[in-house]
């Protein structure tokens, strides 16, 4: 275990410096030609011109509560505290929060001066959560870490959590460097044609994998907990089984193993159903449906023939958690990978 100042989050450590705020100045920076995420639309969003991403130079919060559908060591016992961005770099045809990620004209109802946001980061604080867990935050890095800047003058001490699609620029990420604590990327798709088709951005698999790389450069193989048992820094990368194994779980675990290290934490996630177009439109046929016991598994079965050592895994039948900001007070059940049963 770590002492004190060990765990303390790291953004402190760039506050007293006077790092931080080099390192929000140039975030802030790319929004002039906008390079935030990989999509390099370059509109001017310090002029609030709309992105490909539909977002301004001012943040879009949907909602921000206490959540306990995270993993252990983040929920605890009061809950890690999300914040719901609203908009998206990716178009996902079956995102779970739709609702909020691809409904821009309703979105901008929801945007927050960087003050208001680092209020909500210290409300949930004094509310007793254990983290600051950012959703979706790709398209907003920049205006993130002014607000954690702000809140840090005024208070905060939370770790912080990017929650992210795993689209990121590698150069936003070397920027964030000490500001995040704990970085819980989704990796989507092993292969750049499903991240066309599903997700509608180009090189998904090959611009992911980059990004992982960079954040187990910052965080290392090693989960740094707390005397509490809560997560204080880290890298867990979770990944969603898919229908008919549109992902290519195995072939991304595979990749964990041999360029990052089987002792990456992972989370096997059994939550998927067909929702947003997934359900509807005939193109996406293969995602229709949810996941059938024998799927779930093979990717179970995976992470023993991988040799992958750390992280959590969902139940399978408890898998119908919806991932929505409305579901608040639902629990997903996990399990630590080591403790999974094979069926016979």
């Amino acid at each position: 275990m770590k002492d004190e100042l060990e765990t303390e989050p790291s953004y402190l450590r760039l506050l007293r410096s006077g790092e931080l705020l080099l390192h929000v100045e140039a975030l802030e920076a790319l929004l002039e030609r906008c390079t935030v995420c990989p999509r390099d639309c370059f509109n001017n969003r310090l002029n609030d011109e709309i992105a490909a991403c539909y977002s301004g130079r001012l943040p879009i919060v949907s909602s921000y509560t206490a959540h306990f559908g995270e993993e252990p060591p983040l929920v605890g016992t009061r809950g890690a505290g999300n914040i719901f961005f609203g908009n998206c770099n990716l178009r996902c045809v079956y995102c779970q929060n739709y609702q909020i990620s691809q409904t821009h004209k309703e979105q901008i109802k929801n945007q927050i001066t960087h003050e208001r946001l680092a209020e909500m980061m210290l409300e949930l604080q004094s509310s007793g959560c254990h983290n600051i867990n950012f959703v979706s935050p790709t398209h907003f890095a920049p205006q993130m870490a002014r607000a954690i800047l702000i809140a840090a003058e005024k208070g905060l001490r939370l770790p912080i959590v990017y929650n992210t699609n795993a689209y990121d620029s590698v150069e936003v990420l070397k920027l964030l460097d000490g500001i995040v604590d704990v970085y819980l990327p989704d990796l989507k798709y092993a292969e750049d044609e499903a991240g066309y088709l599903y997700s509608k951005v180009r090189s998904y698999a090959s611009v992911s994998r980059a990004a992982l790389k960079e954040m187990f450069r910052q965080t290392g193989e090693e989960l740094v907990y707390h005397a509490d048992g809560l997560l204080k820094r880290g890298l867990v990368i979770r990944l969603l089984v898919l229908p008919n194994d549109i992902g290519s779980v195995r072939e991304s675990l595979k990749w964990i193993r041999d360029e990052l290290s089987p002792r990456v934490a992972v989370s096997l996630m059994a939550q998927y159903y067909p929702t947003n177009v997934a359900g509807t439109n005939p193109r996406y046929a293969l995602l229709s449906r949810r996941i059938n016991e024998s799927e779930w598994f093979r990717a179970v079965s995976a992470l023993e023939v991988l040799g992958m050592e750390e992280g959590w895994m969902q139940e399978y039948d408890g898998a119908a958690f919806y991932y929505r900001p409305d579901f608040n007070d639902s629990e997903t059940p996990f399990r630590d990978v080591r403790d999974f049963v094979l069926p016979t």
